[in-house]
């Protein structure tokens, strides 16, 4: 996503739809409130602004595959309204506080103005230590090979941990298994579960597995669209006090064929930041 994408986004909501204020008011409940998961609050779901907010998301966003169909669903719902739009959970800058350094400049990894952006957003967490034990875990049911830098599964559910930007390893890589960017292969018609885990202090990063032909797209999330349903996890925001963010992809690899796993944050997979899936003939 551009700075103009983005400004586009957030700045004809709240000039189309008259946001201001008064938004963090109305709208102003805490994470895992009835209204945020959608089931009560006259104000939040009836309010011709969110009726707006929901359609310009939409409107952007929609679609399969698109980036708000992913891990970050909530931000079509309640919640991610408060959120974008001055909620207790919003960011400081999103409450009047100034706009932060980093998303001003031109020359700035977009990962980096993602990151701070999502870094207080709801989602689960997890510790530095947890984090570091799921990264050099071997999966159950997989075959690890150091020299080929490949893990494979033969069993019909396959369960895995991904950690991006690993303290102990190369920055913009995802370690698996104990490896950098390996090779995974499974068999087609398995059922596969992959935790990702952002472990950047200072950037946001997300894994997407994609059929794509060129796996160094600059911008991933406008070009490479999931291989399977369910298949991508568009970002995390950066780590805070409250641990780094994780999300859980599940998803059929139901197609024998050859295949990419990558940051779709600009910029990432172009620097390395992807491996191969391949999914073998049942």
């Amino acid at each position: 996503m551009t700075h103009r994408r983005m400004g586009i986004v957030i700045g004809a909501a709240v000039a189309a739809a008259g946001l201001g204020a008064g938004v963090a008011v109305a709208v102003s409940g805490g994470p895992g409130t009835a209204s945020q998961r959608g089931t009560t609050s006259a104000v939040v779901t009836a309010a011709p602004p969110y009726s707006y907010y929901q359609s310009m998301m939409n409107r952007y966003y929609g679609g399969t595959g698109s980036m708000m169909s992913g891990s970050y669903g909530w931000m079509m719902g309640t919640s991610g309204y408060r959120w974008m739009f001055g909620g207790t959970t919003a960011p400081a800058w999103m409450r009047g506080a100034l706009v932060p350094a980093i998303m001003m400049g031109t020359s700035t990894d977009m990962g980096q103005v993602m990151g701070q952006l999502w870094a207080n957003a709801p989602g689960p967490r997890v510790s530095t230590s947890q984090a570091a034990a799921l990264g050099g875990q071997v999966p159950a049911g997989a075959t690890v090979s150091k020299s080929a830098n490949t893990i494979t599964f033969t069993t019909s559910t396959v369960s895995l941990a991904a950690v991006a930007s690993p303290a102990i390893g190369p920055d913009e890589t995802f370690r698996i298994g104990g490896l950098v960017d390996p090779k995974l292969v499974v068999p087609a018609g398995a059922r596969v579960t992959i935790q990702v885990i952002n472990a950047d202090p200072v950037t946001a990063h997300g894994l997407v597995i994609t059929s794509a032909a060129d796996p160094v797209s600059a911008m991933p999330m406008m070009t490479d669209r999931p291989a399977f349903t369910g298949s991508a996890v568009w970002f995390l925001g950066n780590l805070t006090a409250a641990g780094m963010h994780s999300a859980t992809m599940v998803f059929t690899a139901s197609t024998a064929g050859s295949y990419t796993y990558l940051c779709p944050v600009p910029g990432h997979a172009e620097k390395g930041m992807s491996g191969q899936l391949t999914v073998t003939p049942s």
